[in-house]
């Protein structure tokens, strides 16, 4: 005779999730040093990318994945320095709705 197996509950997150992102902040564009560039809510990156994004050091390959290539080199090419990038990295997490030090991919996301 089969063994009759506990049933464990399964919770469909779908609509929860749906709901979520749709009340992300709207992707927030910028201005530095005469280059524009888009960013969409730090919490609406795919979450490989989230993992990247808390770690400064990885800020460049990060914006050349969201940004491309060529806008990067545009940024290279305008004299953007290190001390930019902290400031496009904080503004960007105060507009996206993720506290300094909070990680953007934490359980509260």
């Amino acid at each position: 005779m089969p063994s009759k197996t506990v049933g464990t509950e399964v919770v469909d997150l779908n609509t929860l999730a749906k709901q979520r992102r749709d009340a992300l902040p709207k992707p927030t564009t910028y201005d530095l040093l005469g280059v524009e560039f888009t960013l969409p809510p730090i919490k609406a990156l795919p979450f490989e990318l989230q993992e990247r994004v808390g770690d400064l050091d990885n800020t460049v390959a990060v914006l050349k994945d969201l940004l491309g290539r060529d806008k990067v080199q545009e940024m290279y090419k305008a004299g953007f320095t290190f001390g930019d990038l902290e400031l496009i990295a904080q503004e960007w997490q105060k507009r996206s709705g993720v506290e300094p030090g909070e990680s953007p991919a934490s359980s509260g996301s």
